[in-house]
């Protein structure tokens, strides 16, 4: 039995989950709202105490970078390390990789009733492979084919420099830098960035503002009120929003396709992604993803598919503490299950 989470800014999911032959299975599973508590510990006392169980080995992804079995997350005020997770009790050995590393190795496990296709390629068997997700914030990471399997690596590319590509850009890129500073892609590819970019259209007077969207987004999220206004058409404001969102996720996924060499296909995660389906399909997207001068012959060729999951991240911490286990177990000469 392995023990493994998927840490957010916004919420903490938790499960044992048991390997049986080549298939995967999750026995119990809890969902925490991360800011409810001090630390990763605090939730992981509660969930286990609760079941008064043991297990071998725990991993844990995490949104924010991991050095040194240590991090400190980058949306929530919390400090984690392994060393602290491996005292509480029923945890023999614990793990953290980052949240995006967790997701590539989700893939491994995924069916392919767990994607939808953007574009089927011509994927090379060998070729690398990227992941974008996006979410609270904005990962990406790299999947390198070993030989035998694609081995995962993390990444903070979507701490990167946002790069205009047009005028209606580069007055988008002035508005955030007066608003922040610097500006990354993730100041617009994610749940805040879709409301930062509604704030910026609004503020040219591309559409109006009518009460009742103002109402709505003052009672909740604002960019879940903007996605799904735009995604029904009930305001103009919102469509254009939600469009630029699109063209830019498109954009910043063909960079990632470049960065990595990924013809071995780039996958699309993260919470957004399944919601805006529709949007992602329509053809908005994979201009933008291939719209590269004179690469574009080479983005044309790479498979692109959407993540439906959204437990992949969950499964690939598992996946990933079943891979050590078996590595370690090994040089033991002992049987890793």
């Amino acid at each position: 039995m392995i023990l493994a989470g998927d840490i957010g800014g916004t919420k903490t999911r938790v499960a044992l989950i048991d390997f049986a032959g080549h298939g995967v299975r999750i026995v119990d599973e809890e969902v925490f709202p991360s800011r409810d508590f001090q630390g990763l510990d605090e939730i992981l006392r509660l969930f286990m105490t609760s079941r008064n169980v043991k297990v071998g080995n725990a991993c844990f992804g995490v949104a924010g970078p991991v050095r040194n079995g240590r991090c400190e997350t980058t949306n929530l005020p919390w400090t984690i390390e392994e060393a602290s997770l491996a005292a509480l009790p029923g945890i023999k050995t614990a793990s953290l990789i980052n949240d995006l590393e967790a997701n590539a190795y989700g893939i491994e496990v995924l069916d392919a009733g767990d994607f939808t296709v953007l574009h089927e390629g011509g994927p090379s068997p060998t070729g690398n492979a990227a992941l974008i997700s996006a979410g609270t914030g904005l990962g990406e990471a790299g999947l390198v084919w070993t030989g035998t399997r694609y081995q995962p690596f993390a990444t903070e590319g979507g701490h990167a420099d946002f790069a205009p590509r047009d005028p209606l850009e580069t007055e988008l890129l002035i508005f955030l830098r007066n608003r922040f500073g610097r500006v990354s892609f993730e100041r617009l590819l994610s749940g805040p960035g879709l409301y930062n970019i509604y704030l910026f259209l609004r503020e040219k007077g591309r559409s109006k503002e009518p009460k009742w969207l103002a109402g709505e987004m003052q009672e909740d999220d604002p960019s879940a009120v903007i996605s799904q206004a735009a995604m029904a058409g009930k305001n103009d404001l919102c469509v254009q929003a939600l469009h630029l969102f699109v063209s830019l996720y498109g954009s910043e996924a063909g960079n990632l396709a470049l960065k990595f060499l990924a013809t071995g296909g780039v996958f699309i995660g993260g919470g957004i992604a399944p919601k805006i389906l529709p949007k992602l399909t329509d053809g908005n997207f994979m201009k933008n993803f291939s719209d590269k001068g004179r690469m574009r012959s080479l983005l044309e060729t790479i498979p692109v598919r959407v993540i439906l999951n959204d437990k992949t991240a969950l499964l690939g911490a598992a996946q990933c503490a079943r891979h050590k286990a078996g590595i370690m177990n090994r040089l033991l000469g002992e049987n890793p299950f």
